[in-house]
């Protein structure tokens, strides 16, 4: 479970009363965008609470008559679903800080500057964001997020999300080494083993990686994979 510290106050006020829960922020993101996660491990107490900060719990009987259930996870997705989200300055500081992170790497990671086909260091997107004074909210997807900074960058800095298709073949005794990296970095769309024993695959991937993949190939195979790239899929 997270630290009762750690946690934050998700409030819900239903028919005139309140129902509160401590929970992690770092799910609250994506309960709010209806993912379906597991919130066993995410709740400081197992309790719904009147008052989460003096302790006050509502009582079984009370949940059943608003919320049909007694389970306290449904209730509290529910809760944090729908309502309001109490937070202390430094505690959303910090959730923004870590949710720009977030945002400057998957940026870093799908897009590519068109000029040159490579991408952007961390360091020139996140320099950028703050000169076009992004605003982070905390409690958003951070695929959203990013579509948006692209939209407040573009002014500033060539820069294009893509994907790359890219063909690799390596010798048999390379595959175990790689593939791992292969599957980490993007989808294997296609693959055969060859009359010689080589295995070959095509596989698509986000232009931000195209470098560190190669790099990483490069390494593990001793500098024997054949690396070629298929097409570009911008957009």
């Amino acid at each position: 479970m997270v630290k009762a510290e750690d946690a934050v106050i998700a409030r819900l006020v239903k028919a005139g009363s309140h129902f509160e829960v401590l929970v992690d922020p770092a799910v609250v993101p994506e309960i709010k965008a209806g993912k379906d996660l597991d919130l066993r491990e995410r709740l400081a107490q197992d309790h719904i609470y009147k008052d989460a900060k003096k302790g006050d719990k509502v009582s079984d009987e009370f949940l059943k008559k608003q919320f049909n259930t007694t389970d306290v996870f449904v209730i509290a997705r529910e809760i944090i679903q729908h309502g309001e989200v109490q937070i202390t300055t430094d505690q959303k500081r910090a959730m923004v800080e870590q949710k720009r992170r977030q945002v400057v790497d998957f940026i870093a990671r799908n897009a590519i500057n068109p000029q040159t086909g490579a991408p952007h260091p961390p360091g020139r997107i996140s320099a950028a964001l703050e000169e076009a004074k992004f605003h982070v909210d905390p409690f958003r997807d951070v695929e959203a997020l990013s579509n948006d900074a692209l939209d407040k960058l573009r002014p500033l800095i060539p820069i294009r999300m893509e994907h790359v298709k890219v063909r690799i073949k390596v010798e048999a005794a390379q595959y175990p080494r790689i593939i791992s990296d292969l599957k980490a970095a993007g989808k294997i769309l296609e693959e055969e083993w060859g009359s010689d024993g080589s295995w070959s695959g095509i596989v698509d991937i986000p232009g931000g990686v195209q470098s560190e993949l190669q790099e990483k190939l490069k390494n593990k195979t001793h500098g024997q994979a054949e690396v070629t790239f298929v097409e570009g899929l911008g957009h």
